[in-house]
């Protein structure tokens, strides 16, 4: 009788984005809290005036990606981009999509909130007049920040009694505003127990504590607002 065929050695999971925090970090953090092995590839954006992206761009069409982009992971034969997809995937491999259907309906429509959350960070981050912007969007996302917290109440995590992928993005554009701003989550007592709840989980306070963990810069360098 032949031998078995020796299984192949499972390859890490790898994660490719910039050298910044940016869309990625909630993904990282969830890799870590889920304990899944990663190869973090990270490319650096060049130096004013030309900003050059050619250690992404030389690589972009290589890769295999349907819809090449940064993020992107790359799982055995399944190559994913866009950082909604790739949260979703890691959470449906470790059940974090929410347990009832009332759950999986939160997780889907916090998922798009928090992109929309992001998205008007980031206009401004980015933008050349932002500081002639700052105090206006400072005003204007605590309504923002309110309906969040509401929303929240004195649950444990968004969606209910147990973790779900959506608060890691909503952990980190909560922390990216209070490094915005450090007082703007003043008088929202339940976003900030959530921080220290999120960031008290064993593998999260681990990997915060590693020289691993990327605390800086939020942005790339053609930001206004880098972090």
């Amino acid at each position: 009788m032949s031998e078995p065929a020796a299984k192949k050695p499972k390859m890490p999971v790898i994660l490719g984005y910039w050298k910044i925090r940016g869309l990625a970090q909630p993904i990282r953090l969830l890799l870590k809290y889920t304990d899944t092995e990663f190869e973090n590839v990270m490319y650096t954006q060049g130096d004013a005036p030309g900003y050059s992206r050619e250690e992404w761009t030389s690589v972009k069409f290589t890769l295999g990606l349907d819809f090449p982009n940064l993020p992107y992971l790359i799982d055995g034969d399944l190559k994913i981009t866009q950082s909604n997809a790739i949260l979703a995937y890691i959470g449906r491999k470790n059940n974090m999509c929410g347990k009832t259907e009332s759950e999986k309906v939160l997780v889907d429509m916090l998922a798009q909130e928090t992109m929309d959350f992001r998205n008007g960070f980031v206009r401004v981050a980015y933008n050349p007049n932002m500081e002639s912007m700052r105090d206006d969007y400072i005003k204007n996302v605590k309504t923002k920040i309110t309906t969040f917290s509401k929303f929240l109440g004195d649950k444990p995590w968004f969606a209910g009694k147990e973790i779900t992928y959506v608060d890691f993005p909503l952990y980190e554009l909560f922390d990216q505003h209070r490094m915005f701003e450090p007082q703007l989550l003043d008088g929202f007592d339940n976003i900030k127990a959530f921080l220290d709840r999120f960031e008290a989980l064993p593998a999260i306070k681990a990997y915060m504590a590693s020289p691993e963990f990327l605390r800086y810069p939020v942005n790339n360098n053609t930001a206004s607002w880098v972090g």
